[in-house]
C-alpha cells in the first residue's frame, strides 16, 4: 500500500510565465524553495518516488 505526502506550497511571485516560492513536507517538517512550476513538480515527484521506494524496502 502506498503511503501519502501532504505538501504545503507557498507560491511567492509569478515572474517569466511561472511560478516562484516554497513548498513544505508535512511529513518530514523540511521547505525547500523552486524557482518554476517545473521544479515544483520535480520535488513533488521526487518526494513521490522516495517514499515508494521507502515502502518498497520496509516490506
Amino acid at each position: 500500500m502506498r503511503k501519502k505526502e501532504s505538501f504545503i506550497v507557498r507560491v511567492v511571485s509569478q515572474e517569466n510565465s511561472t511560478w516562484q516560492g516554497q513548498i513544505t513536507w508535512l511529513n518530514d517538517h523540511r521547505t525547500s524553495s523552486f524557482r518554476s512550476l517545473l521544479e515544483l513538480i520535480k520535488l513533488m515527484d521526487e518526494a513521490l518516488e522516495e517514499e515508494q521506494n521507502n515502502s518498497i524496502l520496509e516490506d
